[in-house]
C-alpha cells in the first residue's frame, strides 16, 4: 500500500471529478493565531474553529455555553452562528452541510437536556462518516459528581458516536485539543465532540497554569489530507478476477460520489452495468446508458434481476443493506474497494477487498482491466431499463385525486434546476422519490441512510441552503416525519432561505402501515391528526400552498418554486399507494 498527498483534496459540492477538489498549489495555509493573556477559553475555541476553516456554526443558546456565545458574538464577521429552534435540528444541519459541502459541519448546545438532543442528528453524522465537531457545555468544573443541575456525563453520552471525545480543562488545553478534534473529524471522517464546563468557558489564558510537562504546547492548525492507494499485488488480484468475469456488476455506493469519470469508464471497459444505492444516486446521472438505477427495495427491476444474473459483483463504496438484493454467493464472485477496511465483505462474501481511496485506486486499476468488446451484459440491462422505464412512465402518468405519489416526484422532477440540492427524509416517500426522481449530472441528494430516521429532511435542506446561497435546496418529506422538527420553518424563514419543502401528506405513518400489513397484522397507531401545512407555514410567515389533485398540481408547483421564498407545498397522496418492491411492479 503506498500513500500520496494529493494533486488535489477535499470533498466536493459536485462529483464531477473534474472540479473535486481545489489543487495542491493553492492549499490555504491556515494561520495560527497568537493567544492572547486575555482571551478565554471560549475566545481560543472559536479563533481555533474560524483558523480549521469552519464557517458555520449550528446551535441554540443556553446558560452553560453563555460564554462561548459571547466569543461567538465577538466574531460573528468571520463565522456564522445559525439560531435553530431545536438542538436536534442543529446536529442534522450539521450533518448535512458536510454531505453537501464537504465542508466541517458543526454544532453547538448546552449542558444536559441540550447535548441530549444533539444526539439523533449526531448518530447521523457518525453512521455516514460525516465530519462533524459537536461543541457542549457541562457544569461548573468543582460542582460534577454533585448532580447539580442539568449535570450528566456529557462524555459518556458521547462515547459510542465520537471517533474524538474529550473535555477541555483550560484555556491552554483549548488551543491544543480543538485542533485535535477537527483534524480527526476531518481524517477519519466522523463525529469529534468537546465538552467544556461553563466556568471553564470564561477563564483567561493569564490566570492558567501549565503543568510542569505540558512545555509550549498549543496545537497547530493545519491539515493536509492523503490518499491510500493499495499496492500492486493487491490491484493485480482485483484486475484478474474482474477480467474473468463474463457479466460484471458494478455496485456503486456514497464512497463512489467523487469517481464518476472512473466508474464510466470501468462501465464501458468491462461492459459493467452499474447500480446505484440510495446514498449513491447521484455518482451518475439517472439518463446515463451505464446504469441500471437504484437497487435495493426502492431500486429498479433491471438492477434487481442483473444483480441475480451476473458472475462477478464489483462493489464500489458501498453497504447497500438490503441483503435479499445481492447476487447468489454460490453463483458468484464479488470484489470491493473501500476506505474503511472494516466495510470490506460486510454485506456480501467478496473473494477479494481493498481499502484506499476510492477514486485513486479506481484509477490505478482501470490499465489492468481488459476490454470487452462484445458487452453484451451492458446491452441487455439498456434493454431492461428501457422496458423498466416505460413500466413507470405509466404511473407517472397517472392523473388521480388525490395524488398519486409517483406523479408528484416526476412533476417536482421536471422543476429541479442542474444544480438543486435534493433532501430526502424518511418514510414511504423515501421510495417513491428514490425511484421517480430523474437525478441529473450536476444536482446532489442527502438521505439519513444508514440511521434511517425521520425528520431530516427539513434541517438537510436548510444547510444545503446556507452552503450554497444561489442553490436551489428542494425537500421531499412525509407529513408525519415533517411534523418532528416543523419548528425549524422559523429558521427558514428568520435567515431568508427559499427552501421549498414537498410534503407527502396521507395523515398516516404509510410506511410503518404497509409494513404490518407485509406481515400479516393489521395496520395499527398508524393514523395521523390531519394538520393544514399550509396554515402552519403562513403562521410561520412562510409561503403556504396546498393541492389534491393531479389537474392542479403542475400549476401549483411551478407558483411555488418560482417563489424567492421559503415555501411549503403540501400535496395529499393516496395513503393505498404502495411503496411496493420493484419485483411486484414488474408483474403489474
Amino acid at each position: 500500500m503506498y500513500i500520496s498527498f494529493p494533486d488535489n483534496h477535499g470533498h466536493q459540492k459536485s462529483p464531477s471529478p473534474e472540479t473535486a477538489t481545489t489543487t495542491m498549489a493553492t492549499l490555504k495555509q491556515q494561520t495560527d493565531f497568537q493567544a492572547q493573556p486575555d482571551d478565554t477559553t471560549s475566545d481560543i475555541i472559536v479563533d481555533k474553529l474560524i483558523a480549521w476553516n469552519v464557517e458555520v456554526v449550528f446551535g441554540l443558546v443556553g446558560d452553560g455555553i453563555n460564554p462561548l456565545m459571547e466569543a461567538f458574538r465577538k466574531k460573528e464577521d468571520k463565522i456564522r452562528f445559525i439560531t435553530v429552534r431545536h438542538e436536534e435540528a442543529a446536529a442534522f444541519m450539521a450533518s448535512g452541510y458536510y454531505k453537501f459541502s464537504g465542508k466541517l459541519g458543526a454544532c453547538i448546545a448546552t449542558t444536559g437536556p441540550g447535548a441530549v438532543h444533539l444526539l439523533n442528528g449526531l448518530y447521523d453524522a457518525a453512521m455516514e462518516d460525516a465530519a462533524v465537531i459537536a461543541i457542549t457545555g457541562s457544569t461548573y468544573h468543582d460542582l460534577a459528581g454533585t448532580f447539580y443541575t442539568q449535570e450528566i456525563d456529557t462524555i459518556s453520552l458521547f462515547k459510542n458516536i465520537a471517533v474524538y471525545n474529550q473535555q477541555i480543562t483550560g484555556p491552554t488545553h483549548a488551543q491544543t485539543i480543538v485542533d485535535i478534534a477537527c483534524r480527526t473529524a476531518l481524517s477519519t471522517p466522523g463525529v469529534t465532540h468537546i465538552t467544556v464546563p461553563v466556568d471553564v468557558q470564561q477563564m483567561p489564558l493569564a490566570k492558567d497554569k501549565r503543568s510542569r510537562k505540558s512545555g509550549m504546547l498549543k496545537g497547530s492548525s493545519t491539515y493536509l489530507p492523503r490518499i491510500v492507494v493499495p499496492d500492486e499485488q493487491e490491484l493485480d488480484i482485483l484486475a484478474s478476477i474482474l477480467n474473468d468475469g463474463e457479466s460484471v456488476m458494478i455496485l456503486a455506493g456514497r464512497g463512489a460520489l467523487n469517481a464518476r469519470a472512473e466508474i464510466e469508464q470501468i462501465a464501458e471497459k468491462l461492459g459493467a452495468p452499474v447500480a446505484k444505492a440510495l446514498l449513491g444516486k447521484a455518482v451518475l446521472p439517472d439518463d446515463s446508458p451505464y446504469t441500471t438505477g437504484g437497487t435495493g427495495r426502492l431500486g429498479t427491476w433491471p438492477s434487481q434481476q442483473l444483480m441475480k444474473e451476473c458472475d462477478t459483483l464489483f462493489i464500489i463504496g458501498s453497504t447497500m443493506p438490503h441483503l435479499e438484493y445481492y447476487p447468489d454467493p454460490e453463483k458468484a464472485k464479488a470484489v470491493q474497494i473501500d476506505r474503511n477496511p472494516q466495510k470490506l465483505g460486510m454485506r456480501f462474501p467478496i473473494d477479494a477487498g481493498v481499502s484506499g481511496d476510492v477514486r485513486a485506486t479506481l484509477q490505478a486499476l482501470i490499465p489492468r482491466l481488459k476490454d470487452n468488446s462484445e458487452k453484451n451484459f451492458l446491452k441487455k440491462a439498456q434493454q431492461l431499463m428501457a422496458e423498466w422505464k416505460q413500466c413507470i412512465n405509466k404511473m407517472e402518468m397517472q392523473k388521480t385525486s388525490p395524488v398519486k405519489p409517483p406523479f408528484l416526484v416526476a412533476e417536482v422532477s421536471k422543476l429541479l434546476k442542474e444544480d438543486a440540492l435534493i433532501s430526502i427524509d424518511t418514510g414511504a416517500h423515501t421510495v417513491f422519490t428514490a425511484r421517480h426522481l430523474q437525478i441529473t449530472a450536476q444536482q446532489q441528494i442527502a438521505v439519513c441512510g444508514n440511521l434511517a430516521s425521520m425528520a431530516p429532511g427539513l434541517p438537510y435542506a436548510i444547510a444545503a441552503q446556507i452552503a450554497f446561497p444561489k442553490s436551489q435546496s428542494v425537500a421531499m418529506v412525509g407529513d408525519g416525519s415533517f411534523t418532528m422538527l416543523m419548528g425549524e420553518l422559523a429558521t427558514a424563514r428568520m435567515y431568508n432561505l427559499p427552501v421549498k419543502i414537498i410534503i407527502f401528506k396521507n395523515n398516516s405513518l404509510a410506511m410503518d402501515k404497509f409494513e404490518q400489513e407485509e406481515i400479516g397484522n393489521k395496520g395499527f397507531a398508524i393514523q395521523l391528526q390531519p394538520v393544514d401545512f399550509a396554515k402552519v407555514a403562513t403562521a410561520f410567515g412562510v409561503e403556504g400552498y396546498a393541492c389534491s389533485n393531479s389537474e392542479e398540481l403542475p400549476s401549483v408547483l411551478e407558483k411555488a418554486f418560482a417563489s424567492t421564498e421559503p415555501a411549503v407545498i403540501e400535496i395529499s397522496v393516496d395513503p393505498d399507494e404502495a411503496p411496493d418492491p420493484p419485483e411486484k411492479i414488474m408483474k403489474g
